[in-house]
């Protein structure tokens, strides 16, 4: 059975000078998560928050916070995400560190653990991992920016980890951000992907709660 579908609204979409009304905002149309992106300018082309910002948004938010670390060195940070009030925090494979034991980490600080493949990435990579983490994530644009198009040349890749997920009997989510639509979500679902992050085309549509309804559907 396909698990549930999940929206996750990225917060890099929303208003940086109010961030806090748009998780607000999220909650008042019934959506459970929010999508955090974490960026240090170096692994990916540009910066955005840090724990702090983190902290500051759980003082008034239940909401479950999926935060993505698009870091160099993601292992060093991962205390102070989970001291500040992440409910996930998902880590890239690509950089050069101890992927198990942070995964580990992760979890050992009470919070769910994630893989996250840029495009580049081959699903291949990520199959010694699989059963060690509670989300994998598609990226279906280069990280670094908001507003991309999706690249359906990844679909292949998100139908390769649901067919690998489904043979081993595993229970990850497999999530998706980049380019996600009201066109490409059901896309991506129909290739295996349950978790969608919308960033533009949530906070920059005209109707954002049809945006939701509509992926409660997909």
């Amino acid at each position: 059975m396909p698990l549930p579908s999940i929206l996750a609204p990225s917060i890099l979409a929303s208003d940086h000078a109010n961030l806090a009304a748009g998780v607000k905002f999220a909650a008042s149309l019934g959506l459970t998560w929010v999508h955090i992106d974490i960026m240090d300018g170096h692994f990916a082309p540009n910066l955005t928050f840090g724990p702090q910002t983190v902290a500051a948004l759980r003082k008034n938010s239940a909401l479950f916070f999926d935060v993505h670390l698009m870091l160099d060195e993601p292992q060093r940070y991962i205390e102070a995400f989970a001291r500040a009030g992440a409910s996930q925090i998902s880590i890239h494979l690509e950089p050069a560190y101890d992927h198990a034991a942070t995964l580990a980490r992760i979890r050992a600080l009470g919070c769910r653990c994630g893989l996250v493949l840029n495009p580049a990435t081959p699903a291949a990579a990520a199959r010694p991992l699989l059963d060690q983490v509670d989300l994998v994530l598609v990226m279906t644009v280069q990280p670094g920016f908001g507003g991309q198009s999706f690249r359906r040349d990844m679909l292949p890749k998100i139908a390769e980890i649901d067919r690998e997920r489904t043979a081993r009997g595993l229970g990850f989510r497999l999530e998706v951000d980049g380019g996600i639509d009201l066109a490409t979500g059901p896309e991506c679902r129909a290739a295996g992907a349950d978790t969608f992050v919308v960033g533009t085309a949530f906070y920059g549509a005209p109707d954002p709660a049809a945006v939701a309804r509509a992926a409660a559907a997909w």
